[in-house]
């Protein structure tokens, strides 16, 4: 049989692996922080006897969009927005260690520094606890302060802020870590903006766009495989009649 229809199958599975990752791009381009996965495919010739214009299509991972997404300032003292490369650690459900740009905190009901998905923020020493009764501010620095009833300000913490020195790896948990899975070492020249918070790098009328143009390559990889099933017949025809 020719080679052609098992060509198209995998074109076509490729096809519908890239229209998962567009349309969760599309489900996200409203969530803070969030990085765009990254598709791409790559040819690879046939090896082998016969014609060698036959090629697969093969997935390649590339990572994520690391490009910053816009930022809206909210005014809210507990709302920060990582700057350049630098993000945020959180402490995943598994306990581990993880990085974020969702940079929306609020304090729990045990004065825990936590984001408000519910990932417990880490700071240079661990989990970042705010006393009673006061007033929470962020520095650019990542300086957790508290303001009490007297007007006095004290640090209670630092946010631990990492500059990674190349590309993280998305966890399915949506959190982003270390590709030798360690945790990162704390950077002092890592900086947040204060009252703001970073939305999402998906460009929706781009992504849409990508969307019709897998919709439209994935017709095609059909459309190939009726035309080798066609082709199946009318040779078995051929030697049929000519027995």
């Amino acid at each position: 049989m020719d080679r052609m229809i098992y060509l198209s199958m995998a074109g076509a599975k490729t096809n519908m692996a890239q229209q998962d990752v567009l349309s969760n791009n599309l489900a996200n381009v409203n969530t803070t922080g969030f990085r765009a996965q990254l598709h791409a495919v790559r040819a690879v010739p046939v090896r082998g006897d016969g014609a060698s214009t036959r090629v697969y299509s093969l997935e390649t991972t590339v990572g994520y969009d690391a490009k910053p997404g816009p930022l809206t300032v909210t005014g809210r003292p507990l709302d920060v927005a990582a700057q350049g490369n630098a993000w945020l650690s959180v402490q995943a459900l598994d306990g581990t260690e993880a990085y974020t740009r969702f940079g929306s905190f609020m304090v729990d009901a045990q004065g825990t520094l936590v984001t408000s998905n519910g990932r417990q923020v880490m700071g240079d020493g661990g989990p970042i606890s705010i006393p009673a009764n006061t007033e929470v501010s962020i520095g650019s620095d990542g300086t957790v302060s508290a303001k009490g009833v007297n007007g006095r300000s004290t640090a209670v913490g630092r946010l631990k802020l990492v500059i990674p020195e190349g590309q993280l790896t998305r966890g399915d948990d949506g959190l982003f870590r270390a590709p030798d899975g360690a945790d990162l070492p704390a950077s002092a020249v890592a900086r947040v903006q204060e009252g703001a918070l970073e939305g999402s790098n998906v460009n929706p009328i781009e992504t849409m766009v990508q969307m019709i143009a897998a919709a439209r390559q994935y017709e095609t990889q059909t459309k190939m495989m009726q035309t080798a099933e066609q082709n199946e017949k009318a040779a078995a025809q051929l030697l049929s009649s000519g027995g």
